[in-house]
């Protein structure tokens, strides 16, 4: 490797780099308390970065679900929608409820 044998030597082996930053402290155990999985983000979080994927949502740890495709009135899903985060829970409750047997 001829072209390396007149490169200066500009790496010393006692070298360690400054990473430290005043203007960004390691975070404490109170920070970590505080901070929002991805899914807590505020929408406009996502706006501002569009090219950001969505979190994905992880292997179930509960009994596992069954996605499937149902076609349902317009008005029933808009009323189930209505009722905010957990519409779909409430829906397959609903349904448990109903279940023949």
């Amino acid at each position: 490797m001829s072209f390396l044998k007149n490169k200066p030597d500009v790496f010393d082996d006692d070298f360690e780099p400054d990473l430290t930053d005043p203007d960004n402290p390691e975070w404490t155990e109170e920070d970590f308390a505080r901070a929002l999985r991805p899914h807590e983000f505020p929408e406009w979080i996502f706006e501002a970065f569009p090219n950001t994927p969505r979190p994905v949502r992880g292997t179930q740890k509960g009994p596992t679900k069954t996605p499937i495709s149902l076609r349902v009135d317009t008005d029933i899903l808009e009323r189930y929608r209505a009722t905010g985060p957990g519409w779909q829970s409430r829906m397959n409750d609903a349904l448990r409820k109903a279940m023949p047997g």
